[in-house]
């Protein structure tokens, strides 16, 4: 069927979010053609892809478009009502500016208490609790990197069976340690990502750091202070050839399994949850469904005592005079300017702005534009006060909803969540994407049910029905927090972790490479 010729069976859908807005969103799965009438009288001039914009009243040449109640672009050129409105005919506006904040003024009240809801994890001596049991082997320089992913073929064929109690062995390689300016003040940020992502609570504190021998990065430098035996150096004399680099690599590996092996669940409560929330192959629907229902769910975490992250410096940009009045503090608030300012000097180092953030597929799913990109990605945040932020890589220390500050870039904010402490990762998708952790479990949830329906052997929960009006945000919120204390308990498996699709970990350097 030809829908931009031919309309659909079904009746027209459009979602306005507020009611001051001058655009809608087309819920239609084909999208509806030029002609589609809407019982309000309003008629479609040009066929309107799912998810994109449709003007609800015309629009004077540079007047304001407006979506969330917030101006998303100007017009480019004058925009009737019924007009296809897209990134052809928006004009991107400034970010809002840093020193015209309002800065902690309205933090939002302690929330009432959630009691009584747990999960089994694995306990650290930390303190600190695991959704899974894994064995990690850091890398500190890339030269090792082959030789590591060797072992770890024969880790996993002659080891790991005889540990059933083990989830898996994982390899924390990079392409960093050597040929790097080291002591530069930036260079803090890839180091201090690589100490604490051996730290994850998923590790259970039996790491092994693999290193040459030569390297910028001494392998000490990765662990804790009094753990510094839990390394191996490859140029080390008592290795004669590369077998038995293999079998010395093996050999400490094993000695931390047999410990690893000895654990076991317990029950504790929903607050030693540490919830990583990521978006990725954004759409319009992405600020309708599957990030205000992780943000419905955030707020249920925060009221049950649990530690949530939301990142992304880009993608919160444009949404930062919507966040600084909801800091629990003003040094919280001016935390997060400093996180923001520093992204715009970072950006315009490379001669680049936050509009290059915005995917060809972001706006094929019907984002016009960071700004509105960013309005829809912060709705994951929910309606807390903000209790802390943190610099790429810091580890977390505060319950609460937590800034951490990353680059949007999928693979680089996943690490950096995973070396401030993630157990758990949820990421909305309106595009799709395979990805995944070895470490963590990621749940993905998708805005759009055909996505759904399409991959429904890689989505793990369907915000979908809230465009069609099947389920409230609040309803997917409660399946969302069940489905993460049975993901956290090893009661399900994420979709990545059956297929085994995990990517790679992806440092952030923003320092020099020499």
């Amino acid at each position: 069927m030809n829908v931009q010729a031919k309309p659909p069976h079904e009746n027209p859908r459009r979602i306005q979010v507020a009611p001051g807005d001058n655009v809608a969103i087309i819920v239609n799965g084909l999208g509806l053609p030029a002609g589609s009438t809407f019982p309000d009288g309003l008629v479609l001039n040009h066929f309107v892809p799912q998810g994109h914009k449709v003007a609800l009243a015309d629009i004077a040449d540079g007047g304001d478009i407006i979506r969330y109640s917030e101006v998303i672009g100007t017009a480019k050129g004058a925009i009737r009502r019924g007009d296809w409105v897209n990134e052809d005919n928006v004009v991107m506006g400034s970010a809002p500016p840093l020193d015209q904040l309002e800065m902690a003024t309205r933090p939002p009240a302690k929330p009432e208490p959630l009691t009584g809801h747990t999960f089994e994890g694995y306990r650290n001596a930390d303190g600190t609790v695991g959704t899974k049991n894994i064995l990690a082997v850091s890398t500190s320089v890339q030269c090792v990197s082959g030789t590591m992913e060797f072992a770890l073929k024969r880790i996993k064929a002659e080891l790991l069976p005889k540990y059933p109690n083990v989830d898996d062995v994982v390899a924390l390689t990079h392409a960093y340690g050597c040929g790097v300016a080291i002591n530069a003040p930036a260079a803090i940020v890839p180091i201090r990502t690589l100490q604490n992502l051996a730290g994850n609570p998923n590790f259970g504190g039996e790491v092994l750091v693999v290193g040459l021998g030569c390297e910028k990065l001494a392998p000490e430098r990765l662990l804790p202070k009094g753990q510094e035996t839990g390394t191996l150096r490859l140029q080390d004399e008592a290795y004669v050839g590369f077998g038995a680099m293999i079998d010395g690599i093996m050999e400490r590996v094993e000695e931390r399994l047999k410990i690893l092996d000895k654990r076991r669940r317990e029950t504790v409560p929903a607050a030693e949850l540490i919830v990583g929330m990521q978006c990725g192959g954004s759409d319009a629907f992405s600020g309708l469904t599957a990030n205000p229902a992780l943000g419905y769910c955030a707020d249920l975490l925060v009221r049950a005592g649990a530690t949530v992250m939301f990142s992304e410096v880009t993608e919160v940009r444009d949404a930062i005079h919507l966040l600084t009045p909801r800091a629990a503090t003003r040094e919280v608030a001016d935390a997060l300017v400093r996180e923001m300012r520093w992204y715009d000097d970072y950006l315009a180092k490379g001669e680049v702005d936050r509009g290059a953030n915005t995917t060809p597929g972001n706006k094929k799913g019907g984002l016009s534009n960071i700004i509105e990109k960013s309005l829809g990605s912060v709705a994951k945040s929910g309606t807390s006060a903000i209790n802390a932020v943190l610099a790429p890589g810091e580890k977390v220390r505060s319950r609460g909803l937590v800034f951490a500050a990353t680059p949007a870039s999928d693979f680089v904010c996943g690490t950096l969540q995973m070396a401030s402490g993630m157990n758990l990762h949820v990421f909305t998708t309106g595009r799709g994407t395979p990805y995944g952790l070895a470490a963590v479990p990621v749940i993905k949830v998708s805005t759009r049910s055909e996505l759904a329906k399409r991959w429904n052997d890689l989505i793990d929960l369907d915000a979908g029905p809230i465009a069609t009006g099947e389920k409230t945000i609040e309803q997917v919120g409660w399946e969302l927090f069940q489905l993460m204390l049975d993901v956290a308990s090893g009661r399900k498996q994420v979709w990545a972790d059956r297929w085994g699709l995990h990517n790679d970990l992806t440092l952030f350097n923003p320092a020099p490479v020499t």
